[in-house]
């Protein structure tokens, strides 16, 4: 069977267009925004709270507006960098002009806050906030992106806490918030400075060109690997360690699915080479797949308490 790949010059221009915006919305970070909406609502939709079944769907597609809107500027603003450190991506591979990017993330993030509005307040002020602190970390003059203590406070507050009980008290319709959403949200906010620390990784020759001093160009892969490490693996046993004083969660769930990430996690962890950029790649979005997995196994675990 003949097929045509999107990646073809012989493929059709909208086909060629649809796959560089899907590299322009940076797809781990979609998917992981996606997942947390699911994950969000169904355990809101665990404590039987009514929701309706397309009640997803508007702050989805705000959160995903959203998202493109972050991840956009950012590119916007790195195409030096991304020539050198992922030149695969559109605005840095020519797919797509600068005017075009703009056009794509102004549209994005209009269309987020317009969403948002229509429905809630906290929608509106969750999707409002993560634009904010979206566009501090990129656009210059502040550009908290080189500092890197500010770049991961921006990342892991906005994936971690904003996100989380921002989407909690939309589904909810406001408070209280439960602990097992307290614990959820503590232990992406922390998951998520591991993934920040990490991301620079498999980036340091451009950064380290044009003067973006991240934690590895300050500390070394190694240090940071090991940060990175201990950071999730703390994470895991949090959960695990406090899985029975949990209420409205199945513990013995909780805690097997937790141990079983973390094994996998150290297993891969002592098979990769820091010196080949690869494997350094391949084990961020190893990462990154965790991050999508809890969304899926801490709803799980409110669904069969």
């Amino acid at each position: 069977m003949n097929r045509i790949s999107p990646r073809s010059s012989h493929s059709h221009p909208i086909q060629r267009w649809l796959y560089a915006f899907w590299k322009f919305s940076r797809p781990h970070t979609v998917i992981g925004t996606s997942l947390s909406v699911l994950g969000l609502y169904l355990i809101v939709l665990g404590s039987d709270r009514p929701l309706l079944p397309t009640a997803w769907i508007a702050p989805l597609i705000a959160c995903l507006c959203g998202n493109i809107y972050i991840v956009g500027l950012n590119q916007l603003e790195d195409i030096a960098i991304d020539k050198i450190n992922k030149p695969h991506l559109p605005l840095a591979s020519g797919e797509f002009s600068i005017r075009q990017g703009r056009t794509i993330v102004f549209l994005m993030g209009m269309l987020a806050v317009a969403v948002a509005a229509t429905q809630s307040p906290y929608l509106l002020g969750m999707v409002g906030l993560s634009l904010a602190i979206g566009t501090l970390y990129s656009l210059p003059p502040v550009r908290l992106k080189r500092f890197p203590f500010w770049a991961s406070l921006c990342i892991f507050t906005v994936r971690g806490a904003i996100v989380n009980l921002g989407l909690f008290l939309h589904f909810n319709q406001g408070f209280p918030i439960p602990a097992r959403v307290w614990a959820l949200t503590a232990f992406i906010l922390v998951f998520t400075f591991a993934i920040a620390i990490f991301k620079d990784m498999p980036d340091t020759e451009g950064d380290r060109r044009y003067n973006i001093r991240t934690l590895t160009l300050k500390l070394g892969q190694r240090p940071v690997f090991n940060l990175a490490r201990a950071v999730l693996t703390g994470c895991y046993l949090s959960i695990v360690a406090i899985a029975f004083f949990l209420p409205g969660v199945n513990a013995p769930f909780l805690i097997i699915s937790h141990l079983l990430a973390l094994c996998l996690m150290w297993f891969w962890s002592y098979r990769i080479d820091l010196q080949d950029k690869t494997e350094v790649t391949r084990f961020y979005q190893f990462i990154w797949k965790l991050f999508f997995l809890e969304y899926l196994l801490f709803p799980a675990a409110c669904l069969l308490s």
